[in-house]
């Protein structure tokens, strides 16, 4: 994967409502004319993919559901380096989350860990099994494609 520069994770899970966020964008962003050199992965739930994903590329765009307790739809954007978790997982590496597998990156990468990593995080509001994405949380999911979409387009 030489030739990729920007790598776009969606981590998630599509059948629990509002945590399909990431993956629901990455579907989203598939559908999209998106400059050459660009990766879609649906991260789901293993953070340890995610690790390993990043290896080589310049960028690095990760979206997931937070809950932090503000208005379901508002969107963060983060400097990865503010979320990094250097701990690791509690118990079992089914445990391991997309902010752990930002830590151990840098460990494992060394050199090939991205320039860049940016997080969108998107406050959810129903998390139940089964459930579609909220309407609230789907445009905020449509802004955030748009956003990347529009600074893919002006770094290529």
């Amino acid at each position: 994967m030489s030739n990729t520069h920007t790598v776009v994770v969606g981590c998630g899970n599509l059948i629990r409502g509002d945590d399909a966020a990431g993956p629901v964008l990455v579907r989203l962003l598939a559908d999209r004319a998106l400059p050459e050199g660009v990766r879609l992965i649906d991260g789901g739930t293993a953070g340890m993919d995610v690790a390993f994903a990043m290896r080589g590329a310049q960028r690095v765009i990760v979206v997931d559901a937070s809950r932090i307790g503000v208005d379901p739809g508002t969107v963060h954007k983060v400097p990865g380096s503010e979320l990094t978790d250097l701990r690791p997982p509690d118990g079992n590496l089914h445990r391991f989350r997309w902010d752990q597998a930002l830590g151990f990156a840098q460990w494992l990468l060394k050199d090939e860990y991205p320039d860049e990593v940016t997080v969108y995080l998107v406050e959810g509001e129903s998390f139940g099994a089964g459930e579609p994405l909220t309407p609230t949380v789907e445009a905020a999911v449509q802004r955030i494609a748009d956003a990347i979409t529009d600074d893919l387009a002006a770094v290529s």
